[in-house]
């Protein structure tokens, strides 16, 4: 059997899979863990040409897709053109900026053989494209996510550069977005990846949930998913001591206004006992 290609991309944060589904005449309601899987007259009509042979393109509601026996970058070209009428975030400039290229290649063997650019199996099964598409596409958006992670280091490092300098005060407004973008660092890595979660087939087949397991541990995602959670703890955790200096220098200021307005209605008094200013 030939082999099996596959291309995955990372494009944006989110796609809304009904809408697409809906435009192509499915009758389906996705949720998030649910791939969008276009093929043969539908897949056709969207890049308005015959397809040549096998050909699929899983879509996927964090923001991935992936390109099944789809070599023609043109082609690529187009179909992302399709995704970005309903999500007009979508750079098409930098689509290809988190990628992943794998093959699934099937000869007589004993065992399966996993690399990081392929995966040899003794016989096909029809499940092996979406198993091997949803590892591909949540790995493109953990390396998406891990960049954004690393942006975030860069303006906490900036943070703590100002107060080793003896700037202390972090205004409200900074703190506010640095969270922000904390939260939606975490929510689009639990929300919407999914690490954890694992397809229905997997379930109800246990040779795909095998399959599927072998494949999650070799491209380390449980592992990458951890140290995320545990990076993003560690932002928590020096946003919160940049949070408690602001607030404690905003309270020692307060303090010393107060106490300053103390001696200086002190001072009146004097004064005015001493009658070098009029008493009211």
């Amino acid at each position: 059997m030939k082999d099996i290609t596959f291309k995955a991309l990372a494009i944006t944060n989110e796609i809304d899979l009904n809408k697409i589904a809906a435009y192509c005449g499915i009758p389906k309601k996705f949720t998030w863990e649910q791939p969008l899987s276009l093929r043969g007259d539908i897949l056709s009509k969207i890049l308005q040409k015959d397809l040549v042979g096998f050909q699929q393109v899983f879509v996927f509601s964090f923001g991935s897709v992936v390109f099944v026996n789809q070599v023609d970058k043109g082609e690529i070209t187009n179909f992302l053109k399709f995704i970005q009428t309903f999500e007009p975030a979508i750079d098409l400039q930098h689509a290809e900026k988190y990628t992943e290229n794998y093959r699934l290649h099937t000869e007589p063997i004993d065992n399966m053989e996993l690399t990081d650019k392929y995966v040899v199996v003794a016989e096909y099964e029809p499940y092996y494209p979406e198993l091997i598409s949803t590892v591909l596409a949540k790995s493109v958006a953990l390396e998406k996510i891990e960049e954004q992670l690393g942006k975030i280091h860069d303006s906490l490092e900036m943070m703590i550069d100002r107060l080793e300098k003896g700037k202390l005060r972090v205004g409200n407004k900074e703190l506010a977005r640095t969270t922000a973008q904390i939260v939606r660092h975490e929510y689009n890595t639990l929300a919407y990846i999914m690490i954890l979660d694992k397809p229905d087939l997997t379930w109800s087949n246990s040779s795909a949930g095998h399959f599927y397991d072998e494949m999650i541990e070799f491209f380390e995602l449980n592992d990458r998913f951890t140290i995320l959670k545990s990076k993003t703890d560690i932002l928590y955790h020096i946003l919160e001591g940049f949070s408690n200096i602001s607030h404690s220098i905003r309270g020692l200021f307060v303090e010393w206004i107060v106490v300053i307005l103390i001696v200086i209605e002190v001072v009146l008094t004097i004064l005015q006992i001493l009658g070098w200013i009029p008493s009211h």
